[in-house]
């Protein structure tokens, strides 16, 4: 007796409120442009939509939650399962009490900042130097110009593999540098953020000066997904830089098919117009090669790269 034929995958995937894509191009939604489609990709309506799918779905079925694609590198082949990417209904903002800032975990980092300029609330300012949005500054304890997530986050508010929802303190995400301990099966959807009362006008002097830095040193008119590798020196001001290995590497400037390392800033690799995901991922082991035999140390990507192989 043959076998039924196995249903595609969106047959086997719960009812919900928003929308389910199959074959759904990854490219357009990450910043280096590249890479392949995803079988399904799921946009939620809200947060309870949310956990009724992670309630219903198959536990078989892969599940990757994606932001605005700013730091993430997807590879060619695509990526199996389900696609979870936070849309609307993840970006509301709120000033909570006197010196606090409650946002939705689809908030680009710098539209935080911005509130908190408007509210009138220093300490955030520093997001306006990311680029990304909250749900993967909390994962990474994303950071810039002296400060970290870690450094004002209070809580934040997430949905288990399961479909639970759960409260996480500061201290239940066990952060260090861009790296947190929180389980991958948590898909975070807002968070609250301590500030302090401040002048606006020099709120807006410090976001300004963010702003001219990054204009001033990196590449961010370019096809590029931030920051490639992390510091091995951590936070520590006189530790090791990544940029400053890779140049005395020789690296800045080297070229692998449609990718090449900023001219700019060599901790970037940028999508010259052409690249694959497989000249970009390719790029930055070469890079990895080089420093490591001109200073013996291993850098660490701080891109996510995610997905299958071509061909794969």
């Amino acid at each position: 007796m043959q076998a039924a034929a196995t249903s595609p995958l969106i047959d086997r995937l719960p009812v919900v409120r928003g929308s389910y894509k199959e074959n759904a191009a990854m490219a357009p939604l990450t910043w280096f442009r590249v890479g392949g489609p995803a079988d399904v990709l799921f946009v939620p309506r809200d947060a309870d939509d949310l956990a009724t799918f992670l309630a219903g779905c198959p536990a078989d079925v892969p599940v990757l939650v994606v932001g605005v694609g700013s730091n993430l590198l997807v590879r060619d082949g695509g990526i199996a399962g389900v696609v979870i990417r936070l849309g609307s209904g993840f970006t509301a903002i709120e000033q909570v009490g006197d010196t606090q800032m409650r946002a939705g975990c689809a908030v680009p980092d710098v539209m935080l900042s911005k509130a908190a300029l408007d509210a009138g609330l220093s300490g955030l300012e520093f997001y306006r130097g990311i680029p990304g949005a909250l749900g993967g500054a909390l994962r990474m304890n994303a950071g810039a110009y002296g400060r970290e997530t870690k450094d004002v986050l209070v809580e934040a508010q997430a949905v288990t593999r399961a479909g639970d929802r759960v409260i996480l303190s500061n201290a239940d995400f066990g952060y260090s540098y861009r790296h947190s301990n929180v389980s991958d099966d948590l898909i975070f959807v807002s968070a609250l953020f301590q500030a302090g009362p401040g002048e606006r006008d020099e709120i807006e002097a410090r976001m300004n000066d963010i702003t001219s830095s990054r204009e001033d040193s990196q590449p961010i008119k370019s096809r590029t997904g931030g920051s490639t590798f992390k510091n091995p020196g951590g936070t520590d001001p006189n530790g090791p830089k990544a940029w400053k290995l890779i140049d005395a590497a020789g690296c800045r400037g080297r070229v692998r098919g449609g990718a090449q390392v900023s001219e700019q800033h060599c901790n970037f690799l940028i999508n010259t117009g052409n690249a694959t995901a497989t000249d970009l991922e390719g790029l930055g082991e070469e890079v990895r090669a080089q420093v490591k035999m001109t200073s013996g140390i291993d850098l660490q990507w701080e891109i996510k790269r995610v997905g299958r192989e071509a061909g794969a």
